[in-house]
């Protein structure tokens, strides 16, 4: 396949640009549909992070009760909604319909809802709830004190979920050719990068207003105003690239989809209990599982007390999404460089369990100089002074680097790595051991960390208390991942090398029946030159 697309392209475009002219009509409108599904993506969730964080009486404390109370709930609603419609829509019907309401919605938080703000909040009721319930409670409460922008929290995350996820990766897949894929899909991975850079300006430019406005002005609301003004004129240009890929695009015979359809195998929908006991017989695709596992716990574990820090240092929702716009920027730009430069380099030269550990590596390095400045920044500060800047600025700094380097090792090295682990294993042990990994590392991986951090919070009181107990969490279950990821390496190599061998074998077996089967054929020939002599 390398070797094709080398000869139909030349060396340098079969790897930059392996794109004929003709398909610029189709791939230019998709990849911009997927920026623009980005670029909201990226400003809503740096936005809702801003909102809730530094929204009244509520803090970083707020973020893991939101994901299990609301994020999760709404979720498995959306969906129960989203199948009925699909019963009763056809794809592209289905497709505004899904998207209309958020951009309605986000259009009528900024102009009618968050004005209206004083009104809609039940203050005065979550102050009594305050005064009763334990300290503990604080994120509880300001979920409810502050349910519109709890709202707007939920929607931002659906949003990622709903447009990216369900309805631009289904209809890529439905339209797009397995020839085109190979070639267009890595395109919009290097697209999706550029997509933060570009929205990471646009948070910091429009969060940045303040100082040019006067002072009974909200600026918050003037930035929230310009940022959705955005988010729906990009929400209306998706549906108009959409439409236009529909009539103008697929109508194109060159683009019909002409190549068979494989029958796909039903997905094996395991319960929870069948995917835990099928993690405990298979020790690969557990081992496998951890690993899953444990970066989302380690990512959830991190951005909490992170975005406390971030709130210290930045009080004022202008200058927390300023900072947060060039936390997507400089990630945009950091991740472009990882999958250029180092992620298929790291691999290739020093192989599989190497590009394994990197992650885990990097995350206990810059997760522990994160928590060590946290935890002991007050006996730091002398030291910190001299080279002028703060302990709280420095743990800030800590906490946005182990968050950009997660987030390029995930995507340059764990999320390939991991894939690749599934190479050597049997069809049954992939399609299986997928859907475990799927009910049981995704998901718990995803919900473990807030649930962890609900209990810490519950029971100390505040995200301050609870830091030090979340760092030897962390450090515990990075030490496991890490763990997991050397046994992983030996079971990899040990299984390719036996898959290995059975080709070689195989490949030997039909290379002496090839033989025989000349000899026999000869012997045969000769046999008929005699008899006709």
């Amino acid at each position: 396949m390398a070797q094709t697309q080398t000869a139909e392209f030349g060396k340098w475009r079969s790897i930059f640009w392996p794109i004929h002219n003709f398909e610029l009509k189709k791939l230019l409108p998709m990849l911009f549909l997927f920026f623009l599904i980005l670029f909201n993506y990226t400003v809503l969730r740096d936005t809702k992070d801003s909102l809730i964080v530094t929204a009244p009486n509520s803090g970083a404390e707020a973020i893991p009760f939101l994901k299990v109370w609301g994020v999760l709930p709404f979720a498995v609603f959306f969906m129960i909604i989203y199948s009925k419609l699909a019963n009763k829509l056809n794809k592209q019907a289905l497709f505004y319909a899904t998207i209309s309401p958020f951009v309605a919605f986000f259009a009528l938080f900024a102009f009618v809802i968050y004005p209206l703000r004083e009104t809609l909040h039940p203050t005065d009721f979550a102050d009594k709830l305050q005064a009763v319930l334990p300290a503990g409670f604080k994120g509880l409460i300001a979920i409810f004190r502050n349910w519109t922008f709890s709202l707007f929290y939920v929607m931002s995350e659906l949003w990622g979920s709903v447009a990216l996820s369900l309805l631009f990766w289904g209809f890529a897949n439905d339209t797009t050719k397995v020839s085109e894929s190979k070639r267009f899909y890595s395109l919009f991975g290097m697209g999706a990068n550029f997509s933060l850079i570009i929205a990471g300006w646009c948070v910091k430019k429009l969060s940045s207003i303040r100082s040019q406005l006067p002072a009974d002005v909200d600026a918050w609301g003037v930035t929230l105003r310009s940022l959705m003004s955005l988010v729906v004129l990009s929400g209306f240009l998706i549906m108009g690239i959409y439409w236009y890929i529909n009539k103008h695009v697929l109508t194109d015979p060159r683009f019909a989809n002409t190549e068979p359809k494989k029958k796909k195998k039903e997905k094996p929908k395991l319960s929870l209990k069948e995917s835990f006991l099928y993690l405990v017989r298979s020790k690969y695709i557990g081992s496998l599982a951890v690993l899953v596992l444990s970066y989302g716990i380690c990512i959830n574990l991190v951005e909490v007390t992170w975005k406390s820090q971030l709130k210290l240092q930045y009080p004022n929702p202008n200058d927390y999404n300023s900072f947060m716009g060039t936390f997507s920027q400089t990630t945009g730009i950091l991740t472009i460089l990882m999958m250029l430069f180092v992620g298929g380099n790291v691999i290739r030269r020093l192989g599989w369990g190497f590009a394994a550990l990197t992650t885990p590596v990097i995350l206990l390095l810059t997760g522990s100089a994160f928590f060590a400045f946290v935890i002991f920044r007050d006996s730091l500060a002398g030291v910190i002074a001299h080279i002028g800047t703060t302990p709280l600025m420095l743990a800030v700094v800590f906490g946005m680097v182990q968050n950009i380097m997660s987030k390029s090792c995930k995507y340059s090295l764990f999320d390939p790595t991991k894939e690749m682990a599934y190479i050597p294993l049997d069809q049954e042990q992939k399609v299986k051991g997928k859907a475990a990994i799927d009910v049981v590392g995704a998901r718990l991986g995803k919900s473990g960390g807030s649930l962890i951090q609900q209990g810490l919070i519950i029971g100390l009181g505040s995200i301050a208390a609870m830091t030090p107990y979340v760092g030897v969490i962390l450090l515990v279950v990075i030490l496991g991942w890490m763990a997991a990821a050397k046994s992983l390496n030996k079971q990899f190599h040990a299984i390719s090398q036996e898959k290995e061998l059975e080709r070689a074998k195989s490949e030997a077996a039909e290379a002496q029946t090839e033989t025989l089967a000349k000899v026999a054929s000869e012997a045969k020939a000769k046999e008929e030159v005699t008899t006709t002599s």
